[in-house]
């Protein structure tokens, strides 16, 4: 495929930032719209920035002009309302061959009536918000290429992360209990399967997306077939942390009413068994595939927080849920 424009909003998260790395190797010219604080994924060399905040349309479309040029495609990672979605099709209606947003897998079925799912899985999360607005978003874009061709491709990642992201209810804190010898909670009895996809081997079937004709007015899970049991999960973290950890199971529902910051997202997609054909996908980038295990990724977490004890940043309220949890009876 020849070299596309390409216009990455964000561009500096978990997903994005890999996709923009790999759209400069391959040779792509890629530029990043964001606010220009990139933290700790700064732009690789190579990659061109304009600095506008996507919230306000009538600045970005002022540094857009700026800029000077339009786009082969653009990249949408920022969106995650209808509204938001709707001043993106504003912005660059006829200013771009390719719109291509960052939709959710949870916005399947869920729980799935069953597996794998596929993109033909009807969408519906009664659980969480997050989900029905990115249906909601998919659902604009859909009519806007039906009636009037607006160039809209939709992709569904699934539990994507990076060596920063440890995919746990707790994060850094679950870590930091299996080093202090205390139990960690695992969600239902543990053995739901869940798909896990490392942020480099997502970038790949991302960029192969870009520009490609037949991607155009269609939609495509990015998720790899990887798909290890949350024990496992929780066990190769502690492998890579230098533990064995004491794994205690909490029903899903128990863990919500207890902390309800991570209800949505737990009843909402973790609690369940999610596997995905990835055939469509791979039909038009037959490169995409799994080439990072969790065990893997594992390692590369655990080497990142150790390299600098700064940012193993133990979450007291999360801690405390976790004593409070483990307090209760159990049958």
């Amino acid at each position: 495929m020849s070299p596309q424009r390409i216009l990455f909003i964000g561009g500096t998260g978990i997903i994005s930032s890999a996709s923009v790395s790999h759209a400069l190797e391959v040779g792509h010219d890629v530029t990043v719209l964001n606010r220009g604080t990139t933290g700790i994924r700064p732009l690789p060399t190579g990659a061109r920035s304009i600095v506008a905040d996507i919230r306000d349309p009538e600045a970005t479309r002022a540094a857009l002009n700026a800029a000077g040029e339009d786009f082969d495609v653009v990249a949408d990672f920022l969106s995650f309302t209808p509204g938001q979605v709707q001043s993106g099709v504003d912005l660059f209606e006829g200013r771009t061959g390719q719109h291509v947003f960052i939709s959710s897998a949870s916005a399947y079925q869920t729980p799935p009536s069953r597996l794998p799912v596929t993109e033909s899985t009807p969408l519906r999360n009664p659980y969480w918000q997050y989900s029905r607005d990115k249906i909601a978003c998919e659902e604009l874009l859909v009519s806007a290429y039906r009636e009037r061709g607006f160039p809209a491709t939709i992709v569904r990642p699934s539990h994507t992360y990076d060596a920063t992201s440890v995919p746990t209810l707790g994060g850094w804190t679950d870590i930091a209990r299996m080093r202090a010898g205390k139990p960690v909670v695992v969600h239902g009895d543990g053995s739901s399967l869940w798909t896990i996809t490392h942020t480099r081997d997502f970038a790949v079937g991302f960029v192969g997306l870009l520009g490609h004709p037949a991607a155009v007015g269609d939609v495509f899970h990015l998720t790899g077939d990887h798909a290890p049991t949350w024990d496992q999960i929780y066990r190769w973290i502690g492998a890579a942390a230098g533990v064995d950890p004491e794994l205690v199971h909490v029903a899903s529902e128990t863990i919500a009413a207890v902390h309800p910051r991570w209800g949505d997202g737990l009843l909402g997609d973790k609690a369940h068994s999610m596997i995905f054909d990835n055939s469509k996908v791979r039909a038009l980038v037959p490169e995409f595939r799994t080439t990072v295990t969790f065990d893997q990724g594992a390692d590369e977490i655990l080497a990142w927080y150790d390299a600098d004890p700064a940012r193993q940043i133990v979450d007291a309220e999360a801690d405390a849920a976790f004593e409070r949890i483990l307090a209760l009876p159990r049958s």
